[in-house]
């Protein structure tokens, strides 16, 4: 027995998954479930009337830029008729003024002199007499900026010092001390106040201030002065320095 004959007595249904979906739609139909088919058709007739919808749009632009387009052309032609009419209608009279026009300004000639005198008259340099003037008036500009500036009063730079003058001991005389401080006479110098403060032991310090020219006075020399008193004094600080 071959076996198509034998396929032939076999009980096979070959049909069943057609009854089977055959039968899923009736249930389906039944029970009121949408049909996956129909779903189908409509979206796909959704999707059609979506592209037809687009197409005409495009369709409508394209038509609308082919207008813009056509006018554009019709202005450029116009454009074009009426320069090649102006260009037509210009006289060669109106192109030489302009040529005119636009000529550069001619520089003005200079007329040689042959000889000796025509040269001296030249005077390329401006007069001597004018130079003469200039340096004069610049003088005098000088001298009165000079004379200004001497009528005014010279600015003195001072300083003011506080000194503190040292005795030996307790037994110092403070008082001849302090004559001895005041007795020194300096350009530029000028003594003040003066007082004694305690320093401690009974001793006591002659505390002086003055008033001195900075460009005649310095405290170097001042330190000098005071020391040479060696009967009396034994050192001299500077307790403050104030320029005034």
């Amino acid at each position: 027995m071959s076996g198509l004959q034998g396929l032939a007595q076999e009980n096979i249904w070959f049909d069943k998954s057609r009854y089977d979906e055959a039968e899923r739609c009736f249930y389906e139909a039944r029970n009121g479930v949408p049909q996956t088919s129909q779903s189908q058709n409509a979206s796909k007739s959704e999707d059609q009337s979506e592209l037809l919808s687009r197409f005409k749009s495009l369709e409508l632009d394209n038509k609308n830029l082919h207008k813009v387009v056509d006018d554009l052309r019709a202005t450029l032609s116009k454009l074009e008729s009426r320069m090649a009419t102006l260009e037509k209608g210009q006289s060669p009279a109106s192109k030489s003024v302009t040529v005119t026009k636009a000529a550069p300004v001619q520089t003005p000639k200079v007329e040689k002199h042959n000889g000796a005198d025509d040269d001296d008259d030249i005077d390329l340099f401006g007069s001597d007499e004018e130079d003469e003037e200039a340096e004069r008036i610049k003088a005098e500009r000088v001298k009165e900026y000079s004379q200004r500036k001497a009528k005014k009063p010279a600015l003195i730079a001072k300083s003011s010092i506080l000194l503190d003058v040292k005795p030996w001991d307790d037994e110092t005389d403070m008082s001849k001390l302090e004559e001895c401080v005041r007795s020194i006479q300096m350009d530029g110098l000028l003594w003040g106040a003066s007082k004694l403060v305690p320093v401690g032991y009974g001793i006591k310090k002659l505390q002086i201030n003055c008033v001195v020219e900075d460009d005649k006075v310095g405290t170097d020399i001042l330190e000098e002065e005071i020391t040479k008193y060696e009967d009396y004094v034994q050192s001299v600080d500077i307790a403050a320095f104030n320029k005034i």
